[in-house]
Protein backbone atom coordinates (compact mmCIF):
# COMPACT_ATOMS: atom_id res chain seq x y z
CA UNK A 1 0.00 0.00 0.00
CA UNK A 2 1.51 3.58 -1.04
CA UNK A 3 -0.23 5.60 2.38
CA UNK A 4 1.50 4.67 5.16
CA UNK A 5 -0.14 5.37 8.83
CA UNK A 6 2.93 6.76 11.10
CA UNK A 7 0.79 6.51 14.33
CA UNK A 8 3.71 4.18 16.25
CA UNK A 9 5.71 6.63 16.00
CA UNK A 10 3.85 9.45 17.09
CA UNK A 11 2.48 6.87 20.25
CA UNK A 12 6.45 6.54 20.87
CA UNK A 13 7.25 10.01 20.71
CA UNK A 14 4.69 11.42 22.67
CA UNK A 15 5.39 8.60 25.11
CA UNK A 16 1.77 7.53 24.44
CA UNK A 17 0.21 4.09 24.59
CA UNK A 18 -2.28 2.95 21.92
CA UNK A 19 -4.94 2.22 24.90
CA UNK A 20 -4.22 5.84 26.66
CA UNK A 21 -5.07 7.24 22.97
CA UNK A 22 -8.05 4.86 22.59
CA UNK A 23 -9.60 6.40 25.95
CA UNK A 24 -8.80 9.76 24.87
CA UNK A 25 -10.36 9.79 21.02
CA UNK A 26 -12.88 7.74 22.52
CA UNK A 27 -12.21 4.95 19.44
CA UNK A 28 -11.89 1.13 19.96
CA UNK A 29 -8.34 0.04 20.59
CA UNK A 30 -9.20 -2.59 17.90
CA UNK A 31 -9.85 0.30 15.64
CA UNK A 32 -6.68 1.78 16.13
CA UNK A 33 -4.65 -1.23 15.98
CA UNK A 34 -6.00 -1.86 12.79
CA UNK A 35 -4.95 1.80 11.83
CA UNK A 36 -1.43 1.18 13.41
CA UNK A 37 -0.71 -1.58 11.68
CA UNK A 38 -1.77 -0.14 7.92
CA UNK A 39 -4.48 -2.89 7.57
CA UNK A 40 -7.59 0.17 7.70
CA UNK A 41 -8.65 0.74 3.91
CA UNK A 42 -10.40 3.95 4.95
CA UNK A 43 -10.31 6.80 7.72
CA UNK A 44 -12.72 9.03 8.62
CA UNK A 45 -11.75 12.67 8.80
CA UNK A 46 -13.62 12.82 12.11
CA UNK A 47 -10.91 10.02 13.22
CA UNK A 48 -8.28 12.04 12.23
CA UNK A 49 -9.48 14.93 13.51
CA UNK A 50 -9.66 12.98 16.71
CA UNK A 51 -6.45 11.78 16.70
CA UNK A 52 -4.12 14.85 15.68
CA UNK A 53 -6.30 16.75 18.59
CA UNK A 54 -4.76 14.27 20.87
CA UNK A 55 -1.62 13.78 19.33
CA UNK A 56 -1.48 17.72 19.06
CA UNK A 57 -0.12 16.61 15.10
CA UNK A 58 -1.14 17.22 12.08
CA UNK A 59 -2.62 14.78 9.00
CA UNK A 60 0.86 15.11 7.27
CA UNK A 61 2.89 13.93 10.76
CA UNK A 62 0.25 10.44 10.81
CA UNK A 63 0.42 10.00 7.06
CA UNK A 64 3.00 9.12 4.85
CA UNK A 65 2.69 8.51 1.05
CA UNK A 66 5.66 6.44 -0.90
CA UNK A 67 5.32 5.15 -4.10
CA UNK A 68 5.52 1.55 -4.98
CA UNK A 69 7.75 -0.09 -7.45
Amino acid sequence: MAITVKLDDLLHARRMTLTELSEKVDITLANLSILKTGKAKAIRFSTLEAICAALECQPGELLGYEREP
